[in-house]
């Protein structure tokens, strides 16, 4: 037995390591068009282009790795099976669950060391192309800038763009958020604008057209301001335009450049700070901790500040601490939904590993043909379905609409049951597929039309 099933691993080997290069160099090939356009023609050496690149693979393979299961599975079954050898293990007493024993084993390890790589390695690769990205758009402003996203560009200041343009530092649909004093914040819009530093480079200059200024004053709320403007220049400090190496330390890292042990210990403190904001807003509201959140559910965070805040009785003096809590309490529900999606997300890609084999397994003894055209088309059409449920479960979990567990897992739950299904159907040895259970559901009377149809 033993015997076999090397016989059976050593037919996955060559496939997996092929496919794995394969999809990597197209992941890589499909970074390349994206980005090195904006990389060359900015003075920057080839080694900082090659260790951004280099930096970039990491996440490559975490993607790479669950592809090139599925189609090593799907060759090495498929090739198994157009040369009879599935039927002669089955003549000699052989079950698909015995011969899928081995791949399960190794798709166990690789999972394993998959979801290690995703909490120990992938992190810092992420945290170190943040840094070393963040270097680089010194040397074009723009390049931080990600179109209808905030991008904390300059202390102080966060910054949203609608439209960002390739070959120039031109904007449009421009915000920026000036909370650098204490006293005071200001929103500045402007329908265009851009972006460029000095001549020596110590100033970020914006050049804003056609917009508006709202100030308003921390310690006195009632104090607000609206100037409009025609053209509109702001200068802050910047660092020099030279490519300087910045430490690791000193730029905080985001959810995806975190182990699971350092966003658990953000979770934990979120939690505290969001009980101990639930607490002041029950105190000030002499509302229960349920009804303040039934009113939060009800409102939108984006316009928590000028929404009417029906169900809750306050003294016009409180209304905006709030107001201001209620915001607060908001922050930390999308901040621990964004920590555990990524959570969930180191250990559902990995386990795609496993859930690719008894798809792989049945459907390549299905086409009982081990070329790499047949795998590649079949596992194209399983992963693209695959990571669109991935991307559409992380976007709903991320704004509420699922549990962030649901998001990240509906995948696998789904493709786990088909998979399930085609291993206990091939290993009954029923591979035809019946199409009658299909056909009773269509009405007579299409039956009916679509057999005068073939007639004719």
């Amino acid at each position: 037995m033993f015997i076999l099933w090397r016989h059976i691993l050593r037919a996955h080997i060559g496939p997996f390591i092929f496919s794995v290069v394969l999809m990597m160099c197209i992941f890589l090939l499909q970074f390349l068009m994206k980005y090195l356009d904006q990389l060359t023609g900015k003075g920057l050496s080839a080694a900082v282009i090659a260790e951004l690149i280099t930096l970039n693979l990491a996440w490559m393979l975490v993607l790479a790795v669950p592809m090139g299961v599925l189609v090593a599975t799907l060759m090495a079954f498929g090739g198994l099976a157009s040369t009879n050898q599935i039927t002669a293990m089955r003549a000699s007493g052989i079950s698909l669950y015995r011969m899928i024993a081995p791949v399960i084993a190794a798709s166990v390890i690789i999972c394993l060391l998959l979801v290690s790589f995703n909490n120990d390695v992938l992190p810092d690769a992420n945290h170190r192309t943040k840094v070393l990205t963040n270097d680089i758009s010194h040397k074009k402003p723009t390049l931080t800038l990600v179109p209808g996203m905030f991008i904390q560009l300059l202390q102080g200041h966060s910054i949203l763009v609608r439209k960002t343009f390739e070959h120039s530092n031109d904007l449009e649909g421009v915000t920026i958020l000036d909370y650098s004093k204490p006293m005071m914040t200001s929103t500045i819009t402007a329908h265009r604008g851009t972006i460029s530093f000095s001549t020596d480079y110590r100033k970020l200059i914006m050049d804003l057209s056609d917009g508006e200024i709202h100030q308003v004053n921390n310690q006195v709320k009632s104090q607000y301001r609206i100037i409009r403007f025609q053209k509109h220049r702001i200068v802050m400090d910047a660092e020099g335009f030279k490519l300087q190496r910045s430490r690791e330390t000193d730029i905080s890292r985001g959810d995806r450049e975190m182990s699971v042990q350092m966003m658990s210990h953000n979770i934990d403190s979120i939690r505290t700070l969001q009980a101990i904001t639930e607490r002041h807003l029950d105190e000030i509201t002499g509302k229960k901790q349920e009804d303040i959140l039934n009113v939060k559910k009800s409102i939108e965070p984006s316009v928590i500040y000028t929404s009417p805040l029906n169900g809750i009785k306050a003294d016009p003096s409180q209304q905006a601490a709030v107001r201001s809590d209620l915001f607060l309490i908001n922050i930390y529900e999308r901040a621990i939904r964004s920590y555990l999606v990524e959570i969930h997300k180191k250990f559902s890609i990995p386990f795609a590993c496993i859930i690719f084999v008894f798809i792989g397994a049945p459907l390549g003894i299905m086409s009982r043909r081990g070329t790499f055209g047949m795998s590649a088309s079949l596992s194209l059409g399983f992963f693209v379905f695959y990571w669109a449920c991935l991307k559409g479960g992380e976007n709903l979990a991320d704004r509420g609409y699922f549990d962030p567990w649901i998001g990240m897992w509906i995948a696998n739950i789904i493709l786990g049951i088909i998979g399930l299904y085609l291993t206990i159907r091939t290993a009954r040895e029923n591979t035809v597929i019946d199409w009658s259970y299909i056909y009773r559901l269509i009405p007579k009377s299409w039956r009916s039309d679509s057999r005068s149809a073939e007639e004719s």
